[in-house]
């Protein structure tokens, strides 16, 4: 069931896009079984930089979600698949009107097989209204690593997030019942974002959660030492999460990056790989 979301001011100016896909096993490797998309909102062909593994880029032409754009992705893992999905570039929320919310939902459907999940950051600009919901769901056969990192404001072009505000929904559920519920407001200029029980000063924020998961992969995450005194890490039900609070998003992609690469082997029981478009 999709999160629901308050009304939202629409018109025929604005995009609205969707995109379907479906990951098959075939010939002993992952196939991009079935696609469709509406809108601007697609996929380039599928890469295979480690054999049977399905990389796929997620691509938005239009570059930014504008106020009252709306875009959905759905993607399907079906039996003894395994897929990596990620992004070319950062996904960017612009300025907005008040009352002109955009909107993305992702819904992420997992049944025996293995997902990476590894978007490139998103940035809330300065006054954008955006409302983010990504859901997981995950049976006990399958293996899940995945991140998001948000970054409020552009701290390149010293405009950070005094106005509007970013509504943010990350769930994982395990077989119809939830492993972890994430709910995040974060409205322009409020105490939050300097206070200690907050944002502490911080214009980036990335969780990872990978599942399953034990004590000893919490425990190799820690004797990696990351450079950094805003990152945490614990496993609960299963599913290890892992904050991490930076003054922008490269700094947050950079330990997150090492985590994944330290827990790909150990869950994925794959080394790893990293996706090719992210040296271009």
């Amino acid at each position: 069931m999709n999160a629901q979301l308050a009304p939202t001011i629409i018109d025929s100016a604005n995009w609205h896009a969707e995109l379907q896909l479906r990951f098959t096993a075939r010939a002993e490797r992952t196939v991009l079984g079935h696609r469709k998309h509406i809108g601007p909102l697609l996929v380039q062909r599928p890469f295979y930089p480690e054999g049977p593994v399905c990389h796929v880029y997620l691509v938005h032409p239009p570059g930014g979600i504008a106020g009252g754009d709306h875009l959905q992705l759905r993607a399907q893992l079906d039996a003894g698949t395994h897929a990596v999905i990620t992004t070319p570039a950062a996904t960017k929320f612009y300025r907005a009107a008040p009352g002109r919310v955009s909107v993305l939902q992702q819904h992420l459907q997992i049944a025996s097989a293995t997902l990476e999940w590894l978007p490139q950051e998103t940035i809330y600009f300065n006054q954008c209204e955006a409302r983010t919901t990504t859901r997981i769901e995950l049976d006990a056969a399958s293996r899940f690593v995945g991140w998001e990192i948000a970054c409020y404001g552009r701290r390149a072009g010293d405009e950070p997030l005094v106005a509007g505000q970013v509504r943010q929904g990350l769930e994982l559920w395990l077989s119809g019942k939830p492993l972890w519920l994430d709910h995040l407001y974060v409205a322009g200029g409020r105490r939050m974002q300097q206070a200690t029980w907050g944002l502490q000063s911080m214009a980036a924020l990335g969780t990872l959660l990978a599942y399953p998961a034990t004590a000893a992969d919490v425990q190799a995450v820690r004797e990696l030492e990351l450079d950094t005194a805003q990152l945490s890490c614990t496993v609960v039900d299963g599913v290890l999460v892992c904050r991490c609070l930076c003054t922008d998003g490269a700094e947050v992609k950079q330990h997150l990056l090492k985590i994944w690469q330290c827990l790909r082997p150990r869950i994925i029981k794959r080394d790893a790989v990293l996706p090719r478009i992210w040296a271009t």
